[in-house]
């Protein structure tokens, strides 16, 4: 053979095999398939390589954005998950639950482009929840500046809560943790383990149900709360739906209105992580009773509420994440609250997932945010 056919050979055999290693790497996933109780299902993965997000919210153009812990807002365009983050987000103070967290769009975003940010603000007293407002212009967060600081501040980690989600009205409902402090969420003179409502600027609704208490803090909307991670609001009914993480045992899922107390820790399902009391009693006249709860724990984060047309038998269902590392947890919960007590069915057992953040695209089909180390964002849809 001569040299020139036997280079050509070897050129040919060695583009051959680089093309079946291309074929090889580029193979799709498997795509997981389901059966629920009332539909064929199956979960695509929209993109990976997140970074422990945190939430997510849909443009009018199509595109999403996902928060994660470490501060960056990612953009996903057309399918895939853009290089640069948006500029001009708040520092954050990013260390174990804390960082950027929730994000949402203003009722009238497609006028006024104002986007709303959850994040650890770090000061003197430790650490604290904050709102941030700015407006988003292509890739950058322009004027953003920080409407609401909760005197929330403490030097424990985590328990921050810090989900927000606009009424009907235009205000906003903003969550806080009791920081692992307990106490503070019945104390009506601070922040604490509270649900919040503000107008969209930051300042107190005059109709607030403690507005004219001088003992509490006017922007409190709801006391009693310990981790409180998942929050929806109908938006035919205007009900809204709370979840928040218990201790040892006792999250719960909780219907809100404004001027209740829901009880923690004066009444909780839920021990210390060491096994001890936190109180003997389950239940008080005056405190309100969760809808359902959960000993052992799920650990509850993210939660939306189905109205869309793709799954008709799921109108009006919630959809709760949960994230326990056991057999209770890492899965998706469907509620039927039409029922009582209501029916749950439990979906997305395997491969075992913790599941950060639900919603509902504009599409009617759901997205679930992980969290867990291969990151991913996912889409339930009809098989």
């Amino acid at each position: 053979m001569s040299r020139r056919i036997l280079l050509g050979v070897l050129i040919v055999g060695a583009l051959s095999i680089v093309a079946i290693a291309v074929t090889i790497g580029s193979r799709p996933e498997p795509v997981p398939q389901f059966t629920t109780e009332h539909y064929a299902i199956r979960i695509v993965t929209v993109v990976t390589r997140l970074t422990h997000p945190w939430s997510l919210a849909f443009l009018p153009d199509g595109d999403m954005l996902v928060t994660e812990r470490d501060g960056a807002l990612r953009r996903i365009h057309n399918g895939a998950l853009q290089r640069r983050s948006i500029a001009g987000t708040p520092r954050v103070h990013s260390t174990g639950q804390e960082g950027l967290l929730d994000v949402a769009l203003h009722p009238r975003f497609a006028q006024n482009h104002l986007l709303y940010l959850t994040y650890s603000k770090e000061g003197p007293g430790g650490t604290t929840i904050a709102l941030a407002r700015g407006k988003l212009e292509g890739d950058v967060l322009q004027d953003v500046q920080d409407i609401f600081v909760a005197d929330n501040w403490s030097r424990q980690d985590g328990n921050i809560g810090s989900r927000i989600a606009f009424r009907s009205d235009g205000t906003l409902l903003m969550t806080t943790g009791e920081r692992h402090e307990q106490r503070p969420a019945q104390d009506p003179s601070n922040h604490s383990g509270k649900i919040l409502r503000l107008r969209d600027d930051g300042s107190v609704p005059p109709d607030n149900p403690f507005a004219a208490m001088p003992a509490y803090r006017q922007e409190i909307f709801t006391l009693g709360h310990r981790n409180p991670q998942g929050l929806a609001i109908h938006p035919t009914t205007g009900v809204v739906y709370e979840t928040e993480h218990g201790p040892l045992g006792g999250d719960e899922l909780n219907v809100i209105v404004g001027g209740k107390n829901y009880g923690f820790p004066t009444v909780t399902y839920g021990r210390n992580y060491d096994g001890s009391s936190i109180s003997n009693e389950t239940s008080r006249p005056g405190m309100e009773e969760p809808l359902k709860y959960w000993v052992p724990s799920i650990a509850p984060s993210g939660l939306a509420i189905y109205t869309g047309d793709r799954f008709p038998k799921w109108r009006d269902n919630l959809f709760v994440g949960a994230m326990a590392r056991r057999d209770v947890g890492t899965q998706l919960y469907r509620i039927d609250i039409s029922t009582t007590p209501p029916h749950i069915e439990s979906m997305l057992k395997s491969p075992p997932r913790r599941i950060r953040d639900v919603r509902e695209g504009p599409d009617g089909l759901l997205y679930l945010l992980t969290d867990e180390g291969d990151d991913r964002l996912l889409r339930i849809e009809p098989r």
